[in-house]
């Protein structure tokens, strides 16, 4: 866990095509201020949207955030990559409506993010610490957030078990338990791309969605299987990739998470809900971190021996305030 918040040290470009407009857009990642967080600025538009729980304007087939008009989709893999690094402030302009698909992963963010830098900033880093239970659903879909439990600090964090049903051969009912870091996310998540059953991708591109999809940027399934030359990238990658989502959508709650997150058959729209509900429920969690504790205990951001982080802020009426 670290103590400090995070940025990067220089400005990054990368540039691609948006998975489903199918229109060719360029992003610039900057570096930002402490207690800035992340945000998207729409060079065309002029308008800045956080990156942020309460601007989510759209859950189908991928997150779309906006404001006064402005709408910028499929964040989620690069929310992943800013969570997986545990970077917690940066400016992402965007000259078009869709963050670019590269390869269908989080994992060409992480390595932009790489060459950027990572920089260590003065303020604390702030966790949110789940104390009571929170589950929502959607008929056989669930997502229950319950604390961490009793265990010194070094050992907490956020832990996901996730479970997913597809009625295919290919796909079938896969399950992954994880305790996430940023080894364990850029060894083990990262690089897992996004799928889709080749009915599915046919029927959304003829109802304007999925025109940049192809077996470059996506995990493409037929009737026999998968139809990507090199196969897949792990054997549970489908399950993988869900993760992945779930760890971006989370992290617009604007902080990372002290909890433990079970999930069966989730997505988008059932992520939303949950952090709605959390952010929603003030008596369920309450905002810490490590700003007390004396130079001896850590080294270069992290922490050098497990210790308890100093509560900061308590409870908080149902927003973040930073």
């Amino acid at each position: 866990m670290n103590i400090f918040q995070h940025t990067i040290k220089n400005t990054v470009l990368a540039q691609g095509i948006g998975l489903h407009t199918g229109k060719d857009v360029t992003i610039a990642i900057s570096p930002a201020p402490e207690n800035s967080g992340i945000s998207f600025h729409h060079k065309g538009h002029g308008v800045i949207v956080p990156a942020n729980y309460k601007y989510i304007s759209n859950t189908s087939f991928a997150t779309t955030i906006g404001k006064s008009a402005t709408a910028i989709s499929t964040v989620e893999h690069l929310m992943a990559a800013f969570a997986g690094l545990s970077i917690d402030n940066a400016v992402v302009e965007i000259d078009g409506p869709e963050v670019p698909a590269m390869d269908g992963s989080a994992y060409p963010f992480v390595k932009l993010l790489h060459k950027a830098g990572l920089k260590a900033q003065s303020a604390p880093r702030n966790y949110l610490e789940v104390l009571d239970e929170i589950t929502v659903s959607q008929g056989d879909k669930y997502i229950s957030l319950c604390p961490f439990g009793d265990v010194p600090a070094g050992d907490a964090g956020l832990a996901i078990s996730l479970t997913i049903d597809f009625d295919h051969a290919a796909v079938q009912r896969q399950s992954l338990s994880t305790h996430i870091s940023s080894k364990e996310f850029e060894t083990k998540i990262c690089k897992a791309r996004t799928f889709g059953f080749l009915h599915e991708v046919e029927a959304l591109q003829k109802n304007g969605l999925a025109r940049g999809g192809s077996l470059e940027n996506a995990v493409v399934i037929g009737q026999e299987g998968v139809l990507n030359r090199d196969g897949l990238r792990f054997s549970d990658e489908f399950v993988r990739h869900k993760l992945l989502d779930m760890l971006g959508d989370l992290y617009l709650i604007g902080m990372p998470i002290i909890g433990r997150v079970t999930a069966c058959k989730s997505g988008h729209a059932l992520h939303k809900m949950l952090v709605e509900k959390l952010m929603h429920s003030p008596n369920a969690w309450r905002v810490k971190n490590f700003e007390s504790i004396s130079a001896p205990i850590f080294q270069d951001g992290h922490l050098a021996q497990q210790v308890w982080p100093v509560s900061r802020g308590a409870r908080l009426a149902g927003r973040v305030v930073l």
